[in-house]
């Protein structure tokens, strides 16, 4: 009987080892998954937060036709087929005067809109800018809807939503460059408070630079 049980207990040994070597793996697993989703929210976070904005540029420039203009592009490179067929009859190179007489003006045509896209951007703070120095200004915390009230009355011609606010509100949060408080089913937003009141305006320096 000694000889029998010696065995059994050496491979119970064996299995609990394996077993806390399984758990241990597990957990390190869990906790290199959860750090990479952890990443994975930031970036989410930051792409949201760089969509809104973009959002606020285009609504600020008015680009409602933007989308159609690589159709329109694609029928005016469609056009010169007939005239290739033109110019084999007559060597009067027509087709080159065609082609140098579009092009300078679809060049003078984008320079246009780049300098009128810049212009836009200087001249009006981004909505980041907006909410940062809103939440600095405010001794109480706001909620998302409150803060949108209050940019729209200041910005009539902004047309802010409440939902592009919200969405930039929650990446602040999670960038540490706002907080979030709940007050039973409400949510509120003030600045950090290791941060200075007239931080916001001096970051957003900083921000546009990289943007």
């Amino acid at each position: 009987m000694p000889e029998t049980t010696a065995p059994a207990t050496e491979l119970a040994s064996q299995y609990i080892t394996k077993v806390t070597g399984d758990l241990e793996a597990n957990a390190k697993e869990q906790e290199r998954i959860s750090a990479e989703i952890a990443s994975l929210q930031e970036q989410l976070a930051t792409l949201q937060l760089d969509h809104s904005v973009l959002v606020s540029m285009q609504q600020a420039l008015g680009v409602t036709t933007a989308p159609a203009k690589p159709a329109a592009e694609s029928k005016t490179a469609a056009v010169p087929s007939p005239r290739r067929k033109k110019a084999a009859a007559s060597p009067g190179g027509k087709q080159k005067e065609g082609k140098s007489t579009a092009a300078p003006g679809r060049r003078t045509a984008r320079k246009s809109a780049a300098k009128t896209a810049g212009a836009v951007k200087t001249a009006q703070p981004t909505l980041v800018e907006l909410i940062r120095r809103h939440l600095a200004e405010q001794q109480e915390p706001r909620s998302a809807a409150e803060i949108s009230t209050a940019l729209n009355q200041a910005h009539p011609d902004r047309d802010i939503a409440a939902k592009v606010v919200r969405v930039t509100l929650e990446a602040l949060v999670a960038k540490s460059q706002a907080e979030r408080t709940k007050q039973g089913r409400s949510v509120f937003y003030t600045t950090p408070a290791s941060q200075p009141a007239a931080a916001p305006g001096a970051e957003a320096q900083p921000e546009d630079a990289d943007r």
